[in-house]
């Protein structure tokens, strides 16, 4: 699922800004939901869900511990 999600966590992306979270978090609400651009009608709870898988994935992200590097690389725009 979700195959042109790129990996985001260091070495991978050492790297990795907001604009890469948030594409991330597109990706997998149009692939969950079927939807490449939502309905008017649709688009409070669309966007809803971009933000917040966004946000779980800073989470992630923060919250990982990459053996073998010396600090965690990421940035917050």
């Amino acid at each position: 699922m979700c195959r042109s999600i790129k990996t985001l966590r260091p070495p991978a992306t050492p790297e990795v800004t907001d604009e890469d979270i948030r594409a991330a978090a597109l990706q997998y609400v149009r692939k969950v939901s079927g939807f490449r651009a939502p309905a008017a009608h649709n688009r409070e709870v669309f966007d809803q869900a971009v933000d917040t898988v966004a946000a779980a994935t800073q989470e992630l992200l923060d919250g990982l511990q990459i053996r073998g590097s010396a600090a965690r690389h990421h940035t917050h725009s």
